[in-house]
């Protein structure tokens, strides 16, 4: 078994949890589920991680009684009720009787605990439909369902606290996007449910907009929770960035860390997880043998809790064994493990690696361009390789706003952009997919003949073969990626969304071949800028293997008088 647990237990420090533990064993139910409605009890791990979270600074500190800790992280495989333990914290952040907040310390030098005043409690998860039946409607059973409900008036997506009065005084409410001006001065408690999916830009500006809400109410001491699987290495999710702040920690490089983080996950030994021939360097790993290894590596992620019923692990187990399984999203979700999925197109930490922060392609260049998009959707963009570095640069790009449905790119706008990328640089090629610019696109191929050609990408074993040779390019570190900051964040952003779909032919190594497609069917995936760099690089590869050479500029030379 492997864990992170950040920062090493100190006795020194005392805790509510004990308090708040028994609260919520006498007060909160199970939610919906085959407990649904029964007395709350937490595991003896749910048990140890409420006492970090609701640690205190002791007496004689200058806070004492106070907080220790302004953010908690919780990243433990899938099905291990992390959920619900995370509506039972809300619960007890949320209930006019909970112990959650320090007020001084008893004769016997315990710490004693008040609920808080108005808490606001905002809930968020990726998207409208997943922030109601995430955590928040756990929370809605719980208070609906438990022994107090006459304290709290839920509906789908906000739950009041009624004060003495019969009045609301305090709130939770699931979102999916930022808390308003008015609401995010409230907030006492918030929580992040499945961060690993926070990836998008959108999705990082709601994140740090709630976290910069936290110190508004000091004297209530806001603080923030995450309950998270593993998630794919590179994208840059709200939960990546909290675990390298963890492994931070961990190395000892944060004198004092506000963040206590708790992760499990199936330790490097178990290996040989699928079955494989035997070959001159390892023994052959059979069906039996894979199967069994599973078994024990789920185990091993599960930790001391166990089985929620008898046969579980086996059953996780054979996932694996189903023809069209991802194995590394199994692997992820089920052991716990920071894996690259296998609907994931291109390697993000290659990709990211290869990226050139201080460098532009100059005025001038000798370039090749690519061309995708959708004129009405999505996004469309012009990407340039330069011919003699093999860098790419993202020149122009149009993205369908957040939340607007009826989009269109002004096809002159395009067509201006294009004439300008002309003027700045001596263009050898554009490769460009017809779909949606047929028009436009024949209106450049008669005003640049020689440089505008159609690249169709609905040919699935060209199109297989061209990305075989752009995923060799990141392989071989011969691509690189500059631009101005704005302009590599969204290329690289568009690599990073881009999905494959396998086709049911091979290569000549027995491969199955594939294409780009939306990465697991999300339409906010976008990867459009990400197929006109494909696109780029074919251009750039026939240039390389034809001798292109750049264009020659007519000169003004000075004229003889006499």
């Amino acid at each position: 078994m492997s864990t992170l647990v950040v920062p090493e237990l100190d006795l020194a420090y005392p805790t509510l949890g004990p308090a708040i533990a028994e609260f919520i064993e006498e007060r909160a139910v199970f939610g919906p589920g085959s407990l649904a409605g029964r007395p709350a009890r937490l595991t003896a791990e749910q048990r140890g991680i409420l006492y970090r979270l609701y640690e205190v600074n002791p007496q004689g500190h200058r806070l004492a009684s106070r907080r220790r800790f302004q953010r908690g992280g919780i990243e433990v495989r899938k099905g291990l009720a992390k959920t619900e333990f995370a509506a039972w914290i809300a619960y007890v952040e949320l209930h006019p009787e909970a112990p959650v907040r320090g007020d001084g310390f008893d004769a016997d030098g315990s710490p004693v605990g008040r609920p808080v005043k108005f808490p606001y409690i905002p809930m968020l998860a990726v998207t409208e439909g997943q922030a109601s039946d995430l955590a928040y409607s756990v929370l809605k059973y719980v208070v609906e369902e438990g022994p107090d409900s006459s304290l709290f008036d839920a509906s789908l997506d906000r739950i009041l606290r009624k004060g003495p009065s019969g009045s609301a005084d305090g709130k939770a409410q699931a979102m999916a996007n930022a808390p308003g001006a008015r609401d995010g001065a409230l907030t006492t408690f918030q929580h992040f449910d499945e961060p690993h999916r926070l990836i998008l830009p959108s999705h990082k500006e709601t994140h740090t907009t709630m976290d910069a809400n936290l110190p508004k109410r000091p004297l209530e001491e806001p603080w923030a929770l995450y309950t998270s699987t593993a998630g794919q290495p590179g994208q840059n999710s709200v939960q990546e960035d909290l675990r390298s702040e963890a492994e931070s920690i961990d190395r000892g490089e944060v004198a004092n860390p506000k963040l206590f983080f708790f992760s499990r996950w199936a330790g490097d030994e178990h290996v040989d997880l699928v079955a494989s021939p035997a070959t001159k360097h390892r023994p052959e790993v059979t069906k039996e043998q894979a199967f069994e290894n599973r078994v024990k590596a789920v185990a091993d992620a599960t930790g001391p809790t166990g089985e929620f019923g008898p046969g579980q692990f086996e059953d996780i187990a054979s996932r694996w064994d189903r023809p069209t399984a991802d194995h590394a999203y199994l692997e992820r979700v089920w052991m716990n493990r920071w894996r690259r999925s296998g609907s994931v197109a291109f390697d993000f930490l290659k990709v990211k690696a290869l990226e050139k922060q201080d460098e532009q392609i100059p005025d001038g260049a000798f370039i090749t361009l690519g061309f995708d998009g959708a004129r009405f959707k999505d996004s469309t963009g012009f990407v340039a390789t330069d011919i003699r570095t093999g860098m790419q640069q993202l020149l122009a790009g149009w993205e369908r706003p957040k939340d607007v449905d009826e989009w269109e790119i002004d096809p002159l706008e395009a067509s201006e952009a294009l004439d300008d990328i002309m003027v700045r640089f001596d263009v050898w090629k554009l490769f460009g997919d017809p779909p949606h610019w047929i028009e436009p696109m024949g209106d450049w191929a008669v005003k640049y003949p020689d440089q505008v050609e159609e690249w169709w990408t609905a040919r699935p074993k060209l199109m297989a073969y061209t990305l075989r040779s752009y995923v060799e390019a990141i392989d071989g570190s011969t691509i690189s990626y500059g631009g101005t900051d704005e302009q590599r964040e969204d290329l690289l952003r568009h690599i990073g969304q881009a999905g494959r779909k396998n086709l049911k032919i091979r290569d000549d190594e027995g491969q199955p071949l594939w294409v780009l497609q939306k990465q697991d069917g999300r339409d906010d995936l976008k990867f459009d800028f990400a197929m006109a760099s494909v696109l780029s690089w074919t251009a750039y590869l026939e240039a390389i293997k034809t001798n292109a050479k750049p264009r020659r500029r007519a000169k003004k030379v000075p004229r003889r008088l006499y």
